[in-house]
């Protein structure tokens, strides 16, 4: 192992490569372009061996990922934004064929206006495309992330596609210290794909067939299962790659939450900032803590219910907004809850807009003097 400054987009990059992708088609977008360009650059050096496809757009992106992948090759492809919306249609393919390949969404924010900065609506739109999706905090996260990803992925009871999340700029620019893991242990901890069912001209099959009424509704059934057998199998994974490689992973990250009577939930990168407002807050003698979404799908019931049993007060910090109701993750949330826990959602960083530990400070404040849960924008 080798500990170097990357940024996310690199880390990305670092990662399909240990992974032995066989097959990149892709599209530039910023701010996912450097990503693919890394791996143009390799592929011209003679350092990575695969295939590297220049497409016309995003839709044709995707569209090439299921051909490789059906064919029995490990794919990788990345987009944000516009791009990864342009992938829409074509991403319910991919998971109702069941083929398990990794995406990286760099998130940022959909025009119009047109912004280059982050938010997590271009991710949040894929959530009933039956993908799994992660959410990184740091750049060393999408860095193991994408390998685990493959293996979960992979894995006989699961077979879905996958998407890895970065913030755009916040992770995708920025550089920080990154591990990179030896080729020899990924190889150990992810051994090399031997799909089960592949097109073969010389033996020929159908794959993603028309299905009526009860039959398709049994295609349904059986991704739907998939995803549930997949929350055991990240558990399970990211113990096993903490084995080799020292760092653990689970579906959720409880910070400071055995004795919280306040707990914030986040997803992504601004998980940083509210670890500091929850260390400011404890210096202070308050019973503040963090439960972060690593995994949005499949939604970990279980651990919110469990992480927040016995808090009295929770804020949903949605760095995304469904106009007309309010933030995305605030209703799933507050499903898992009885109703004598107070939830109240901040929406927050549309499009980049700066929320500090100032601003946390205020959410904890404007929670202990409401008496009913709220909608708040942070503007």
């Amino acid at each position: 192992m080798k500990k170097t400054l990357m940024d996310g987009n690199t880390a990305a990059a670092w990662a399909a490569r240990l992974c032995d992708v066989k097959v990149v088609p892709n599209f530039p977008i910023t701010p996912q372009t450097e990503l693919i360009e890394k791996l143009a650059e390799w592929k011209a050096n003679g350092e990575w061996k695969g295939e590297f496809v220049d497409v016309e757009g995003e839709h044709s992106a995707m569209s090439a990922c299921i051909g490789a992948q059906a064919s029995g090759v490990r794919t990788f492809t990345a987009s944000s934004s516009q791009g990864t919306l342009y992938m829409h249609e074509v991403m319910y393919i991919a998971s109702g064929m069941r083929l398990p390949i990794v995406m990286v969404n760099v998130s940022r924010g959909l025009s119009a206006p047109v912004t280059l900065w982050t938010d997590q609506n271009d991710i949040l739109a894929m959530r009933d495309s039956g993908w799994l999706i992660f959410f990184s905090q740091n750049n060393q996260e999408v860095l193991d992330m994408i390998i685990q990803a493959y293996k979960i992925c992979e894995n006989e009871d699961v077979m879905l596609p996958a998407i890895v999340n970065m913030e755009g700029f916040i992770h995708s620019y920025t550089r920080e210290p990154v591990e990179i893991p030896d080729k020899f242990e990924v190889e150990k901890f992810l051994p090399r794909y031997k799909p089960h069912v592949v097109l073969d001209p010389n033996k020929p099959m159908c794959q993603g067939v028309s299905a009526m009424g009860r039959n398709y509704m049994e295609f349904k059934a059986q991704q739907h299962k998939a995803q549930l057998n997949a929350k055991e199998k990240i558990r399970e994974i990211g113990k096993e790659f903490h084995k080799y490689f020292r760092r653990e992973y689970d579906l959720v990250e409880n910070y400071e939450m055995k004795d919280a009577d306040f707990a914030f939930v986040t997803t992504g990168a601004i998980s940083t900032t509210v670890k500091e407002t929850v260390n400011k807050l404890r210096e202070k003698g308050k019973k503040v803590g963090l439960l972060r979404l690593r995994t949005y799908r499949p939604f970990p019931e279980e651990d919110v219910r469990k992480a927040l049993e016995n808090v009295k007060k929770v804020a949903v910090i949605d760095n995304n907004v469904a106009p007309g109701y309010g933030g995305i993750v605030f209703p799933e949330i507050k499903s898992v809850l009885d109703n004598k826990t107070m939830v109240s959602d901040f929406i927050v960083s549309l499009g980049g807009t700066h929320t500090g530990l100032k601003d946390f400070l205020e959410i904890y404040e404007k929670m202990l003097a409401d008496e009913k849960p709220k909608k708040y924008w942070l503007l």
